[in-house]
């Protein structure tokens, strides 16, 4: 039988913010499908955080490659096969800060690279799980972006990774409102600075970047849909 807890998914989680998004929403009572492109490094993550978690959390490892068609095909049937639902869709992978590009130099290459995870990624997750999505009571979809991707506040540098996560955000309102009819919340969040592999040190502990994606994803049914949000609190697209 499948289980009666939410079922959610987090992509990228072998490290960092989708490592914590898993461990915090296992902790909430959630059956989590903890996912990464090394089936190795999933299944040894999902194992750590078994190790030091309370007896009752559910995290099961799902490889999945979010650039490749097939990948992400095949894990939605296993969802599908599974659990008949998914209630918690949290697009978490995301490549390529790039510091020392510049867009009027910028390598097209790097850029193309950057968007087929952060833009296609997140797309390719949403048509696959889109019918899971529709099954579930309470569905949430959560686009972990970036203020570096607001237009209000967008000036020079890192231009792969402002673009794509500028895009993702596009994305975000699109499915807002093209899922709104069937109760699925759709919603980008910032983490903000987070000291991660990404992200460097100096950052906010990854437990506080996290926040932002646990609110997303645990909004009550009559929660906002198609908005950008930091810590709970609206950002300027």
């Amino acid at each position: 039988m499948p289980p009666t807890a939410p079922v959610s998914l987090v992509t990228g989680a072998t490290r960092g913010i989708g490592r914590e998004v898993s461990r915090q929403l296992a902790e909430r009572g959630h059956t989590v499908l903890l996912t990464g492109r090394d089936p190795d490094a999933t299944r040894r993550t999902a194992e750590e955080l078994r190790a030091t978690a309370r007896s009752d959390v559910d995290l099961r490892p799902l490889p999945l490659d979010v650039t490749d068609d097939r990948s992400v095909a095949r894990a939605a049937a296993e969802v599908a096969d599974a659990f008949g639902r998914l209630d918690v869709l949290v697009n978490n992978a995301g490549i390529s800060y790039d510091t020392w590009q510049r867009a009027v130099t910028a390598d097209l290459a790097v850029v193309r690279e950057a968007a087929e995870t952060n833009l296609y990624g997140p797309w390719r997750m949403a048509i696959a799980c889109a019918p899971l999505l529709r099954a579930s009571a309470h569905p949430r979809l959560v686009n972990v972006s970036s203020e570096a991707a607001s237009l209000t506040n967008m000036g020079g540098g890192t231009p792969a990774y402002s673009a794509s996560k500028a895009a993702l955000n596009a994305l975000t309102r699109m499915l807002a409102a093209e899922l709104r009819a069937d109760g699925v919340l759709v919603n980008a969040v910032c983490p903000g600075w987070v000291a991660t592999d990404m992200g460097g040190a100096g950052g906010r502990p990854v437990a506080e970047g996290a926040a932002s994606v646990l609110y997303a994803a645990t909004l009550p049914d009559d929660g906002p849909t198609g908005g950008f949000f930091r810590d709970g609190r609206p950002l300027p697209w």
